[in-house]
């Protein structure tokens, strides 16, 4: 069992967690619920402790999903979940007020099943309110016994800083991989500092980073990559060059691009728990095999010489999202 701590906050969970919001949100049809919940049971099984989900994520039919398949778990596992976007005329609108707040954590304690939750992201930065009241009100959530820990997700380091102040937090949530190192500017050494857990999310680029998405790819109206630029074919193409990369080491380790690409991930700071969706046991079970790979501090330094010579292309976020990120 690798088990790594999130910060200085002594939450301490399996070092791959398993994101939640594919099996019914963001990326094609929905899933077969009872597939997913067989499919959070073997991750459990495997040693997986840490699963990650929304009240948006559907809305609400994520957390209702994980909250059914960790009902029997209650205890021995670690949710966390996530307040600040509402969805108004199938439109997301961030909103951080603090009754606003207060109305969400009630939700996600009734669909979750649980009487406190382990883990209380911010979604995004809401820039009409203060992060100092927000801070203040998940405070008072703390106090109440109704949350345990809670972070920020996708917020900028003075937010970060700001937010930390009043209230400590555990884990700050971004997206992090080989196809995106923009939090090792200044993300990175500000969490250091203060002490803080780094959860990337899409530490898979998305799936790009498995070798398994060329220029013929589609995606469905309802999978969130048919609008992001970064899946156009033409950057697809020109963005191979990191695949053939990671497909090189990766046979030199016998192992995976996958795993490659999350042993990176793992391999760059002992706070950095990534958290890759699924919805297919044997990718569950590839992800999982990446704690086992371990990269020298040579392969690294190699890797990572040879990743700063590569310049991704295309845009993580279509605008209207980007706007949204650290703030």
């Amino acid at each position: 069992m690798k088990k790594r701590l999130l910060g200085n906050s002594g939450l301490e969970v399996f070092a791959i967690g398993l994101g939640c919001m594919g099996m019914s949100n963001g990326y094609g049809p929905v899933s077969d619920k009872k597939e997913m919940i067989s499919l959070i049971h073997a991750a459990i099984d495997r040693g997986v402790t840490f699963f990650d989900t929304a009240e948006v994520y559907g809305p609400y039919v994520n957390e209702e999903l994980v909250g059914e398949a960790l009902e029997p778990f209650k205890g021995k596992v670690v949710i966390a979940t996530k307040f600040g976007i509402q969805m108004e005329n199938g439109k997301q609108v961030l909103d951080s007020k603090p009754e606003t707040i207060r109305q969400s954590v009630e939700g996600s304690l009734n669909r979750l099943k649980v009487d406190t939750i382990d883990l209380y992201y911010q979604h995004r930065v809401d820039p009409n309110v203060p992060i100092e009241e927000v801070a203040g009100a998940v405070q008072d959530l703390i106090k109440e016994g109704k949350v345990k820990h809670w972070g920020l997700s996708e917020a900028g380091v003075q937010t970060i800083r700001r937010a930390h102040a009043v209230q400590p937090l555990t884990a700050i949530q971004s997206e992090y991989s080989m196809m995106w190192r923009s939090p090792e500017e200044e993300l990175l050494p500000t969490l250091e500092e203060l002490g803080i857990g780094f959860v990337p999310f899409s530490p898979l680029g998305k799936g790009f980073l498995t070798g398994k998405i060329d220029k013929n790819a589609t995606f469905a109206s309802s999978d969130f990559r048919s609008i992001v630029p970064r899946f156009k074919p033409e950057n697809i193409e020109a963005n191979q060059i990191l695949v053939e990369l990671i497909k090189k080491i990766a046979v030199g380790k016998d192992a995976t691009p996958a795993q490659i690409a999350l042993a990176w991930v793992l391999a760059q700071k002992p706070w950095i728990v990534p958290i890759p969706g699924t919805r297919k046991l044997e990718r569950l079970e590839e992800n999982l095999g990446a704690a086992d790979v371990e990269l020298t501090a040579e392969e690294l330094h190699d890797l990572n010489d040879a990743l700063s010579k590569i310049e991704v292309s295309g845009e993580r976020y279509p605008a209207e999202y980007a706007n949204r990120v650290g703030k």
